[in-house]
């Protein structure tokens, strides 16, 4: 019999993908998602199109809801979960943040809550880089402190760490937080750069750039990053089916490792749809930080993981997208 795994925020961009690769891997997906509407459902209902398989079977279910989640994990016996949902956005914190503590947070807890009664050899969950706040040592290592968070989103990914961190010492989970780098490709969300300033230059509308420019992130293809949370699940699992093994909570960046600068980014973007951007120079946004960078070492030495889709390719694929995506 093939073995379940639990995708929370399966009808994501993230999740998506993670949940395709399972499923070609021969799992059974069981991929939650409340579809929520914090940008078109319509975008969300395609990506769950993409993943009709017989072997994924959808729960459209509230990771805040903790009796439907308990209920969910007693029904299911997971043999690896991937926690991916959650209220996503560095601005949007400032506008709604009790959306994040009741998702980042309390739906974390439950998440956690249903390991604990209900026990699964590996948790793999999405940290962020936005974690690393304030700190201006480049690149970010996953030993460097981060008590500066310049969001609440970014306080609660960190809440989310300490309670893994917790959740081992107590009652013996098995996780691995994972630190995303700026992710993008097709099938992304309509509020991140990519898809703000494709929609803007194909419609003849001015981009906003922030500080003026200088700014530098760390691109990260989506499917580079979905190969990754496998990998990362996969070895966990086999790593508890072994006898002896050792429960453990590990951190990790996941990232390119290579950071781009964001008008080389916009160049690159210009380029591939084939339009040049009008562009209007603004401060820093509340909440930004001008550089992410993400050391990756640690993930290449335990699981030989590396991101290889370039810029160039990752982005020619993200405008080929979007241009028939009709939007």
């Amino acid at each position: 019999m093939s073995k379940t795994i639990l995708v929370t925020g399966a009808a994501g961009f993230i999740g998506c993908e993670v949940s395709l690769i399972l499923l070609s891997k021969g799992y059974r997906v069981v991929g939650l998602d409340n579809m929520n509407s914090y940008y078109q459902v319509s975008l969300k209902e395609n990506r769950l199109k993409r993943l009709e398989n017989p072997s994924f079977t959808f729960a459209k279910m509230d990771i805040a809801d903790n009796s439907s989640m308990l209920s969910l994990f007693e029904r299911e016996h997971f043999d690896g979960v991937v926690h991916l949902g959650a209220q996503a956005g560095v601005r949007y914190s400032l506008q709604n943040p009790q959306a994040y503590i009741d998702s980042n947070v309390t739906g974390f807890l439950n998440v956690l809550e249903c390991c604990r009664k209900f026990p699964v050899p590996h948790l793999v969950y999405a940290s962020s880089s936005s974690v690393y706040g304030r700190n201006t040592k480049t690149p970010f290592c996953t030993e460097d402190p981060v008590c500066k968070p310049s969001s609440l989103y970014a306080a609660t990914k960190r809440s989310n760490e300490l309670m893994a961190e917790t959740y081992r010492h107590l009652f013996q989970i098995n996780s691995t937080g994972l630190r995303f780098f700026t992710v993008y490709g097709p099938w992304g969300r309509p509020d991140m750069a990519p898809w703000l300033f494709a929609d803007a230059i194909l419609h003849d509308r001015p981009i906003k750039i922030f500080n003026n420019g200088n700014m530098m992130r760390d691109f990260t293809y989506v499917s580079d990053i979905a190969q990754g949370v496998v990998k990362v699940l996969e070895t966990g699992m086999s790593r508890m089916e072994s006898e002896g093994a050792v429960v453990e909570h590990r951190l990790y960046n996941i990232g390119h490792g290579k950071p781009v600068n964001l008008l080389d980014f916009v160049k690159t973007l210009e380029k591939h749809l084939g339009k040049t951007a009008e562009k209007i120079y603004l401060p820093m946004q509340p909440g930004d930080v001008e550089v992410t960078w993400a050391d990756t070492k640690a993930l290449e030495a335990d699981f030989g993981y590396t991101a290889n889709t370039d810029l160039d390719e990752g982005i020619k694929a993200f405008a080929e997208w979007f241009k028939g995506y009709g939007v």
